[in-house]
């Protein structure tokens, strides 16, 4: 990209902590606790750096239904704030420098196939980082590969089994840059964020520790599934889970319409549940994830199918249920049960699951992300977890858990390759 203008001349200062930004590395990953102001920081020096020359930057998050889950209007304020109305111009959906600087916003899950097309990234912010998967990263990095481009990363973690912590401050690549930033780094922390602050730290200090201190959590307050997690890592039954060819492999599907849809992978072999695949996705129609079925090289068993996929549609005369079998899979609906119902099932299982470390991680971050939440007296729980990015998979473990407590059908039928196979749940 050739630049047609001179960009303007930028005074803006910056905390000592976030000087890195301006020097070169591949990696710049800054992660912390609440009141750093990582965000705004990465803002101007975008805005910044791509007036003094021009840049092709993506600002991508995990999930991005919409510009307004993005920095979009972070980074517009800043161009207020630094004085580059004049030089920006700021349109829906991109920020477009007088020279030639280009800034983009995309959702990793959705669209992380088709990020191709951002090869010739200079920059890329990847925010909020704690929810990336290791299937993104895995998808993201190699695609950013213009000579001297930089992958910049900022969050606030929660767990030390995360995938983005794991990768980037447990163990960073080389030329990485790793700055932990808190709160006592920023040179504006306004007074009302002390006071929450201050008041944290008297009623819980282990929260306070994570939220602004930026410490880890062994498991998140409220965590669902903290003992069994915890207890299938001691007995290492979160490692390699092969898949056995001869056995049918059998779907557990949570059918997101507007969000998230989950879908797990197991085979009975013996006693064992073998949790074999995990894949995620959302915003896509029915025959994407017939696809991502079809792709994988196993002979399927039954498909099962939350209750709702007997009227649920999905943008089609027939139902989700009718579709599937359309396709050529054996499908049963999950009995229809309370959550608190399936969370009991799933305890009673998870002794007897084995999850393949590598195809399943982003699904076990969805299990250890699990939680109740918190009630308004900030020491107790609800009955109820949290629905956010983590509960699809976590549904779809659910819906796992009961199925295996249904009866097994009287009669086996033969196993053929791909969605028309039609193997018998719990068949050998």
């Amino acid at each position: 990209m050739e630049a047609e203008t001179a960009g303007p001349e930028v005074d803006a200062p910056f905390p000592k902590a976030f000087k890195p930004l301006f020097q070169p590395a591949r990696y710049k990953v800054f992660h912390g606790g609440r009141g750093g102001a990582k965000s705004w920081n990465f803002a101007r020096a975008l805005l910044i750096l791509g007036a003094e020359k021009p840049l092709r930057i993506l600002c991508a998050r995990e999930f991005q239904t919409s510009i307004d889950d993005s920095v979009h209007r972070l980074l517009s304020d800043q161009v207020q704030a630094l004085g580059l109305s004049g030089f920006y111009e700021v349109q829906k959906t991109q920020i477009i420098g007088q020279n030639g600087t280009l800034i983009v916003f995309e959702g990793l899950r959705r669209n992380i196939n088709s990020l191709k097309s951002f090869e010739g990234c200079d920059i890329c912010w990847v925010e909020e980082t704690t929810d990336v998967s290791k299937t993104s990263w895995d998808i993201l990095i190699p695609t950013i590969r213009k000579g001297g481009s930089e992958i910049w990363i900022s969050f606030n973690p929660e767990l030390d089994t995360d995938e983005t912590y794991q990768r980037f401050v447990l163990k960073p690549p080389s030329n990485s840059v790793v700055v932990k930033v808190n709160w006592e780094d920023n040179p504006w922390f306004p007074d009302v964020l002390r006071s929450e602050m201050e008041d944290l730290k008297a009623r819980d200090h282990d929260s306070y520790l994570t939220v602004w201190e930026g410490h880890c959590r062994q498991s998140l307050d409220g965590a669902v599934y903290a003992k069994e997690i915890r207890e299938a890592t001691a007995a290492n039954r979160i490692t390699r889970v092969p898949y056995e060819a001869g056995k049918p492999v059998h779907t557990f599907l949570d059918l997101g319409k507007s969000d998230n849809t989950a879908i797990w992978f197991a085979q009975v072999v013996g006693f064992e549940f073998r949790i074999i695949d995990y894949y995620q996705n959302h915003g896509h129609n029915l025959s994407h994830y017939v696809k991502v079925l079809g792709e994988r090289p196993y002979a399927y068993g039954t498909m099962w199918l939350p209750h709702d996929a007997t009227h649920d549609l999905l943008a089609s005369e027939r139902t989700i249920e009718q579709q599937m079998r359309g396709f050529g899979f054996n499908v049963r609906i999950v009995p229809k049960t309370s959550v608190a119902t399936g969370i009991e099932a799933s305890r009673t299982i998870f002794g007897k699951c084995w999850f393949d470390q590598e195809k399943t991680s982003d699904g076990i971050q969805c299990l250890r992300h699990y939680h109740y939440e918190r009630k308004q007296d900030g020491l107790t729980f609800g009955k109820e977890p949290v629905h956010n990015w983590a509960s699809h998979g976590a549904d779809a473990f659910r819906y796992l858990a009961v199925a295996m407590q249904e009866e097994k059908p009287k009669s086996k039928q033969s196993n053929q390759r791909g969605p028309q196979g039609n193997g018998a749940w719990l068949g050998a």
